[in-house]
């Protein structure tokens, strides 16, 4: 069953209790039914949120967000919609097409009511669905600063409780994430991101931003530790000593084209062709361990970081092609 289909069963069952009960008071004791202080109620009372009202009622979501289960929601202000209308080239939110607009909105919401102390750094596991995948979409927390979100939305006001969860305010619409989005966002891959970006003549950013073939893609994300252990064994001093051949082979080797290839989906013994044209190992036991063309292993040490266009695993170790 999809989210969309879980809500609606929700709303559904929620407006009848409520008629049911509404009728039992008015007939019994004359009671009349106070309004309640839903999630969808606060966006609609307060005109800083205008546009996130038109903007849940236009993907027919209002509803979902007035019922009796559970929600987190990150609720970006007008100000911020208007910024992502112009930063997209949409000139109104009537432009914005329902089911994008949709899975955008989905991409602010969590099941369950989060307070901000129950937030931590690390990822979490949004409502929206992406294109490359039918598993729910990751969004990074990072809580070192207060609450950042992708490395681009801020929560500006936190722990707005109302009757069906929690509300925090962010000063940005949150886009659906690119696997490039989280390589950026996370410190941990601050180093990856150095090396996809070293030389003019890379394109690795602009490949792993499509929607389209090659994708969707699969990437083995080696940590700032894994780089730092890689230039120790290889000899090099620092990033800026690898050969520019050597570097474009070895981050293309960490990346595979065409599948969303999450943890489920990976077998033991599983060969993998990868962007760069070589193969390497797949071995599932009680972890997940890549083996490469040089009979050197990696271990996955977090999995199924999903993006819209692909899924990250983390590695501890950079993966060696033949050179």
């Amino acid at each position: 069953m999809n989210f969309i289909s879980k809500l609606t069963k929700i709303a559904v069952v929620t407006v009848l209790v409520t008629s049911l009960f509404s009728c039992s008071n008015d007939d019994e004791a004359g009671d009349i039914i106070e309004p309640g202080n839903s999630i969808a109620d606060f966006v609609a009372d307060n005109e800083n949120y205008s546009s996130l009202a038109a903007a849940l009622d236009a993907a027919d979501l209002t509803a979902s967000l007035d019922g009796d289960a559970n929600f987190t929601v990150f609720a970006p202000n007008n100000a911020a919609f208007n910024t992502f209308l112009s930063a997209n080239g949409f000139a109104s939110l009537d432009e914005v097409p329902v089911e994008v607009l949709r899975e955008i909105l989905l991409y602010h919401v969590q099941e369950g009511a989060l307070m901000s102390s129950d937030l931590s750094t690390g990822y979490i596991e949004s409502l929206a669905v992406g294109s490359a995948s039918e598993s729910n979409l990751s969004m990074y927390i990072n809580t070192e600063d207060g609450v950042m979100i992708n490395g681009v939305s801020e929560v500006t006001n936190a722990n707005i409780e109302v009757d069906n969860g929690v509300i925090h305010a962010v000063d940005a619409v949150i886009g659906l994430p690119d696997v490039t989005t989280f390589a950026t966002a996370d410190p941990n891959f601050s180093i990856l991101v150095q090396a996809l970006t070293r030389e003019e003549s890379f394109n690795f950013v602009e490949t792993l931003q499509m929607t389209e073939d090659p994708a969707p893609f699969t990437v083995f994300a080696p940590t700032n530790d894994a780089f730092a252990s890689f230039l120790t064994e290889m000899e090099f001093e620092s990033l800026a000593d690898i050969p520019t051949d050597v570097l474009a082979s070895t981050l293309s080797y960490h990346v595979v084209t065409g599948g969303n290839f999450r943890s489920s989906d990976l077998t033991d013994g599983m060969m993998v062709t990868t962007f760069e044209g070589g193969d390497f190992t797949v071995n599932v036991g009680d972890n997940v361990t890549i083996t490469d063309v040089n009979e050197r292993t990696s271990t996955v040490v977090a999995a199924n970081v999903q993006a819209n266009n692909g899924v990250i695993h983390v590695l501890d170790t950079v993966l060696l092609p033949e050179l």
